[in-house]
C-alpha cells in the first residue's frame, strides 16, 4: 500500500542520482534506484519561456532498520525536491 505526501525534502546526489535524503527530520540512505522517469512541466503551453521538467526517481532506502520505497520528485524550474509517496 502507497500513501501520498509531497512533502518537501532535501536531498544530496551522488554521479546526478539521490544517494540521500531528509524527510521529516531523519535521514534516509538511498541503498537502489528502481526507477527514473522525466516529464515535461506544462508541455501543453506554447510560450516562450521553458517550463522546465520534472524528474522522478523510485528509491529503495533506509534509515536505521527501517527499509522502504519512496518516490521522490525534482522539479528544474522551481530547483525544488518533494518525496512523493511511500510504500509500506
Amino acid at each position: 500500500m502507497s500513501r501520498l505526501y509531497g512533502d518537501p525534502i532535501e536531498v544530496w546526489l551522488r554521479e546526478g542520482r539521490p544517494a540521500r535524503f531528509v524527510w521529516r527530520d531523519r535521514l534516509y540512505l538511498v541503498r537502489a534506484v528502481q526507477d527514473h522517469w522525466v516529464t515535461a512541466r506544462e508541455w501543453w503551453r506554447t510560450t516562450d519561456a521553458d517550463p522546465g521538467e520534472r524528474r522522478f526517481w523510485r528509491v529503495e532506502a533506509v534509515t536505521g532498520r527501517d527499509i522502504g520505497i519512496y518516490e521522490l520528485r525534482f522539479d528544474t524550474a522551481s530547483g525544488g525536491w518533494l518525496l512523493l509517496r511511500a510504500w509500506d
